[in-house]
């Protein structure tokens, strides 16, 4: 397995492209999106877990519904949530595409995200649709990657190839995600694309236990998205030989997933809102899994953990802290921490207690962009990574003016 070039376009017979179409003011940036697949694919997604949920979602539900799909469209500056012809416009949106696409509506997978309870003007849509169309490419991946941004920063793309069968699949994704992540499903707009060749059934499964370990272990801010949500699609033009069941292909193709997906969720993370500091916390010797993810989850979505990360100080005892109050059954005598960076490792509790340290290295490794928080309980032999970021004055400036 490698990762290689290409994002959302890495596998055979996907297409991509994104444009300014004039939802975003700002004529510089692309705001409408399209990935595209020459056959049908197998689709799979996993959806917010927010009762508040964009149309868009619940009209790529039904569409999807029979495990198929050959399109995704997906606009910027606008969540289309909260408006009562939402609905109607996601399902405009689809049909307008399927008409220039030449596919039927229920093939198109519809997705917003932006200002939530603002009226989407479907004008922008319709006629940006047939540039969109037109412009699509093998190579347009950044394209589709930059026009799903927000407040994102960066465009966040991965491929990996890998081999199904004697035969060479790609698997390769694009995402946003930036501000309102966090647990559970979904935090984030992810778009994945695959010529490997599994049926619906099998790629949903694949998915739905992906996330598990993945996109929901994410965290930037405590707020879970409306909008957001994962989708992958297959066409299966690898040649392989389709993966119905349980086995060693299956294996490989979640290995591949999980490559890409962990991947997108480093990226997400460091690209937090305001944040400087991408933050990734290793739990080990767990009793169980279930408690190995919940401490993981709760020193990443501690905000005095996350300030003090900001400040490279190393307050380890607001670590124990989120640790004490996340409702695991653990030891706290029995717990180690550490703090890691490209400047080494230095430990700065042991048994629950805190033991001496230079805080000048301390600081010296926390001032670095990538900080591991390690955290041994020394209660089992279970393991749970967490990301997240950390906590600046600049996320209270996005988030103050978000609107305006």
């Amino acid at each position: 397995m490698k990762i290689i070039d290409g994002g959302v376009c890495a596998a055979k017979g996907f297409k991509a492209n994104g444009i300014h179409c004039g939802i975003r003011k700002n004529r510089v940036k692309r705001d409408l999106a399209l990935i595209y697949s020459e056959t049908p694919c197998t689709a799979a997604a996993t959806y917010t877990t927010n009762l508040v949920k964009g149309a868009p979602l619940l009209v790529t539900k039904q569409n999807i519904s029979n495990g198929y799909a050959k399109a995704i469209i997906c606009n910027s500056g606008n969540a289309n949530t909260c408006n009562a012809n939402g609905v109607e416009i996601a399902n405009l949106t689809c049909s307008l595409l399927a008409e220039k696409l030449n596919i039927d509506a229920n093939d198109v997978v519809v997705a917003s995200t932006g200002v939530i309870g603002q009226p989407l003007n479907i004008e922008p849509i319709k006629n940006g649709i047939p540039s969109l169309v037109e412009g699509l490419s093998d190579n347009g991946s950044e394209f589709a990657s930059e026009a799903i941004m927000t407040t994102d920063t960066v465009k966040k793309e991965i491929a990996v190839e890998f081999i199904i069968g004697g035969k060479t699949c790609k698997i390769g994704g694009i995402c946003k995600g930036s501000g309102m992540i966090h647990p559970n499903m979904a935090t984030m707009l992810v778009f994945i694309t695959t010529d490997c060749k599994i049926s619906a059934q099998m790629l949903q499964k694949a998915l739905s236990s992906d996330i598990k370990e993945t996109f929901n272990m994410v965290s930037i801010d405590g707020d879970t998205s409306t909008n957001d949500m994962v989708t992958v699609l297959a066409n299966g033009l690898a040649g392989n030989d389709e993966i119905v069941s349980d086995g060693e292909d299956f294996k490989e193709f979640m290995k591949a997933l999980n490559t890409v997906t962990v991947n997108l969720c480093r990226k997400i993370a460091s690209d937090g809102e305001g944040a400087t500091k991408l933050l990734e916390c290793v739990v080990s010797g767990g009793k169980t899994l279930e408690i190995a993810k919940t401490v993981a989850k709760s020193v990443i979505c501690s905000s005095l953990t996350k300030a003090a990360m900001f400040g490279a100080d190393a307050n380890w005892g607001r670590v124990l802290c989120a640790i004490g109050y996340s409702g695991a059954n653990v030891d706290i005598n029995k717990i180690d921490v550490y703090f890691k960076s490209n400047k080494g490792t230095i430990a700065v509790c042991k048994n629950g207690s805190g033991v001496d340290f230079s805080e000048e290295k301390a600081k010296e490794i926390l001032l670095e962009n990538e900080i591991d928080i390690i955290v041994d309980l020394n209660d089992g032999e279970f393991n749970s990574t967490a990301w997240g970021c950390d906590l600046t004055y600049d996320y209270v400036k996005i988030n103050g003016d978000y609107r305006t």
